[in-house]
C-alpha cells in the first residue's frame, strides 16, 4: 500500500507543543507532499523568535516521520509568516476588507545620487530572460527555496510589474502590513522573504503604468521593504530589455545577473539581447541557465529534447560566460508552482538540479 498524506498527518498529530496542543491541532503543518516515499512539509509559526524556539519540535516531527517504514526521505522547513519584532515600531495596520495597506505604490521615482545599496542585503542577483515563456519565474522561485534549504538567508523580489507570478508560485497571498504607511513588511514563504507588486494590487486588475511609475514602484520595493538581514536577494525581472531592467542596473548595486533561456534558436536570439543589455549597463553576467532542457517520459523513461539541447551551453562557451546547468521540463514542476509549493521545497530527482545550482552559487561566493 502506498504512503498517503493522511498517514503522515496522523503521525504529526502526536507531536506536542510546549504551550499545549499539537502541530496539527494548532494548524502549523503546511505544504505536505508525499511522493514515492519522499515526504516534505513546512512548519509555519508566527515569528522568527518563535521559530528559533521551535527547532526541537521540528526535529521531533522529522524523526517521527522518518520512523514510518515506507518513508525514504524527510524534508522539514521551519518558517515564520510574520516579521521579526521591532521593539520601537508601532503595531502594523492593514486597510479594512483585505484592501492593500494605505501607501501609494507606483509613485514617480525619487532622485538619487547613483547606484544604491539595499540595507541589510549582502548580494543582489537579477534573474533575467530575453523573452517570456522560458520559465524564468519558475527558476527564480525554486532557486530561492533551494538556497534557503541550504542555510542561506534569502529574499525574493518579483519585479515583473505587469505579470507578477511569485505570489502564486510561492503560495503567498496575504496583504503585506505597513506600520506607518511608508515601510512595507514582506511575507515569508518556504523560508524565503518575499515581496511582489501582486501582493499590493487587486489581482484581477491590470497594472497600467507608464515608465516613471514602474521605476518608482521598483524603487519602493527595494528601499521601502523591510528586508532584514539577507545573504542574497533574488530579483525576478520581467522578460525583455525595458524600463525595469534599465532602472535596476543603473540605480542599484547588483552583484550580477543570471540569464535563463530554453535551447531553441528563437529563445537564444533574445537571450543574446539580454546579455548585450547587461554588458552595456556594466552589470556582470554570472552565467546562463538552460531551462526545459529535456523531457523524461514518466511511463517509459525515454528522454526527449523538445526544444533542442545544448544550445545554451554552446552559446555560453561562445560568449565566454559560465554555463550554470540544465533544468528539466516536467509537469510536476509546473503543478508544484501552481500549487504554491516549489518543487525545490522537497527532495527527489526534480529538486536535485535546483539544489545543485544553489550549491554552485554558494560555493562561488555569489549567494
Amino acid at each position: 500500500m502506498s504512503l498517503t498524506t493522511d498517514q503522515i498527518m496522523s503521525v504529526l498529530s502526536k507531536i506536542a507543543l510546549p504551550q499545549g496542543g499539537t502541530i496539527v491541532s494548532q494548524d502549523m503543518v503546511r505544504a505536505l507532499t508525499v511522493r514515492e516515499g519522499a515526504v516534505s512539509f513546512v512548519l509555519e509559526v508566527a515569528s522568527p523568535e518563535q521559530a528559533q524556539a521551535m527547532d526541537p519540535v521540528r526535529q521531533a516531527a522529522e524523526a517521527a516521520v522518518r520512523a514510518v517504514p515506507e518513508v525514504t526521505s524527510v524534508s522539514v522547513v521551519l518558517t515564520a509568516h510574520g516579521p521579526q519584532s521591532r521593539p520601537a515600531a508601532p503595531a502594523p495596520r492593514t486597510a479594512p476588507d483585505g484592501a492593500p495597506p494605505s501607501l501609494k505604490i507606483g509613485q514617480h521615482p525619487k532622485p538619487q545620487a547613483g547606484p544604491q545599496h539595499v540595507s541589510g542585503v549582502d548580494r543582489i542577483l537579477a534573474i533575467a530572460s530575453g523573452k517570456g515563456g522560458v520559465g524564468k519565474s519558475t527558476v527564480s522561485s525554486n532557486l530561492a527555496v533551494a538556497l534557503a534549504r541550504q542555510g542561506r538567508r534569502v529574499g525574493l523580489l518579483d519585479a515583473d510589474i505587469y505579470g507578477p507570478s511569485q505570489p502564486r508560485m510561492m503560495g503567498a497571498s496575504k496583504r503585506p502590513a505597513s506600520p506607518d504607511g511608508k515601510l512595507i513588511i514582506p511575507l515569508q514563504a518556504h523560508g524565503v522573504t518575499m515581496m511582489s507588486i501582486g501582493l499590493m494590487v487587486d489581482p484581477d486588475q491590470a497594472v497600467v503604468w507608464r515608465g516613471p511609475m514602474l521605476m518608482g514602484a521598483l524603487q519602493q520595493m527595494l528601499g521601502q521593504v523591510q528586508w532584514g538581514e539577507l545573504d542574497v536577494l533574488l530579483i525576478d525581472l520581467p522578460p525583455g530589455t525595458g524600463d525595469v531592467q534599465l532602472t535596476l542596473c543603473q540605480k542599484t548595486h547588483l552583484t550580477g545577473a543570471l540569464v535563463v533561456s530554453t535551447p531553441q534558436d528563437v529563445a537564444l536570439m533574445d537571450a543574446r539581447r539580454a546579455l548585450n543589455m547587461f554588458d552595456r549597463l556594466k552589470t556582470p553576467v554570472i552565467g546562463l541557465i538552460e531551462n526545459m532542457s529535456m523531457y523524461v517520459c514518466p511511463s517509459c523513461g525515454n528522454v526527449d529534447h523538445i526544444f533542442g539541447h545544448g544550445g545554451v551551453a554552446d552559446e555560453a562557451k561562445k560568449l565566454g560566460v559560465p554555463f550554470l546547468g540544465e533544468l528539466p521540463l516536467n509537469i510536476d514542476v509546473r503543478l508544484a508552482g501552481d500549487s504554491g509549493t516549489p518543487i525545490a521545497a522537497g527532495d527527489g530527482p526534480l529538486a536535485a538540479p535546483y539544489a545543485a545550482l544553489a550549491k554552485r552559487l554558494i560555493d562561488g561566493g555569489l549567494a
